[in-house]
């Protein structure tokens, strides 16, 4: 095993070093070696890492615990993904926020076409568990065949990835600790079911991580990140559903809600969701097809000539060029293909619609006029 995973695995034990932190030193160092061999002094020149940062990545005691993970990962047969590595999932890379690594079991797609996240209440009705039976099945029935993401939860949760295996769909069971136990364990054969069905247990955690409630509140920017869209079944007006959807939304991804009667506990959250427009209300598969932009037959791209636009700035104009050549895209695929960031890359869109330019379609898609 490459002995560089060591180094990978290390970086995000160093207490005070959270991801975006790690990101930035191995940016600054050149590589995640390269920080593990810094001097104390020019790691405080870092913006944002002071002496007492500094002093913890240079005393370097914690690689010891990283190659025990690393023995873990290979007694297991445990995959893993860095985030500068190619099979790193490219919607996990628009989030800043996201896992310098993470370890998954299983062999699912993470790059897969279409991807969507289910979550809701711990205390699912009958009314809800429906709801997320028939929008997987319907998913399906359809000719979408997405991957299933949520979070291996009681309720809502465990609904999704049930409906998922029953109906042929891969799943990715987001869990909130190591991969040495499943919690809750009323969820192992599910869990296993989920790995030999070509899904997988994803985390961002070491094998011996404890069962805290601040690690599944925090593994669920992962649920959001990992999806094309969120869908909120059934949710209090407090949980971590409406954290999910309030991370998606900052990830600039489409999230989506079931209403519910205004005196339904377990709809609360999610009528509270639409009410301030943070979730899309949906009723069926078809309010995701329409705002997806996936009921829409692809056609040829227009054949355009250049010389029709008007005058364009040189970045508005890769952005043309990489539209010109392959007709509809979204926003996450024209900043990944053009490395340009997200509110940069949604201004000139916005200049070039009202120069008539280009157009805008549901699922922030966008093509050539």
């Amino acid at each position: 095993m490459d002995d560089t995973l060591k180094y990978r695995i290390g970086i995000g034990l160093i207490p005070g070093i959270g991801d975006i932190m790690a990101k930035k030193l191995i940016s600054y160092c050149g590589g995640v070696e390269a920080v593990f061999r810094e001097k104390k002094e020019t790691l405080m020149k870092i913006p944002g890492i002071g002496e007492t940062l500094a002093s913890s990545v240079v005393l370097q005691n914690i690689l010891q615990q990283a190659e025990k993970e690393m023995e873990f990962i290979q007694r297991y047969h445990i995959g893993y993904a860095y985030f500068l590595d190619d099979n790193y999932p490219q919607r996990l890379r628009y989030c800043p926020d996201s896992p310098v690594i993470f370890y998954h079991k299983g062999n699912v797609d993470f790059n897969h076409p279409k991807i969507v996240s289910i979550v809701g209440t711990r205390q699912a009705t009958e009314y809800g568990k429906d709801l997320c039976n028939k929008l997987v099945g319907e998913l399906k029935q359809r000719n979408h065949y997405p991957v299933i993401v949520s979070g291996l939860a009681y309720g809502i949760d465990v609904c999704a990835h049930r409906a998922a295996l029953r109906h042929g769909l891969p799943t990715i069971a987001v869990l909130g600790h190591g991969l040495s136990q499943v919690y809750p364990s009323a969820h192992k054969v599910t869990a296993h079911e989920i790995v030999e069905n070509g899904g997988s247990l994803l985390t961002e955690f070491l094998s011996n991580s404890p069962i805290e409630r601040n690690n599944f509140v925090k593994r669920n920017r992962l649920i959001a990140g990992l999806a094309d869209c969120t869908v909120v079944v059934e949710s209090g007006i407090k949980g971590g559903a409406l954290i999910t959807a309030d991370i998606a939304n900052s990830y600039n991804r489409d999230v989506f809600a079931f209403p519910g009667r205004v005196t339904d506990f377990c709809s609360a959250g999610c009528n509270h969701l639409i009410k301030v427009n943070k979730a899309n209300l949906i009723q069926s598969v078809e309010d995701i097809e329409y705002l997806m932009n996936w009921s829409i037959e692809k056609k040829k791209p227009e054949s355009v000539q250049p010389q029709l636009f008007p005058d364009v700035s040189p970045q508005e104009a890769i952005l043309l060029d990489y539209l010109r050549e392959h007709g509809k895209c979204t926003i996450d695929q024209l900043c990944l293909e053009t490395q340009m960031p997200v509110n940069k890359a949604l201004t000139l869109l916005l200049n070039l619609e009202l120069m008539g330019c280009v157009s805008s379609l549901p699922g922030k898609t966008y093509k050539i006029v």
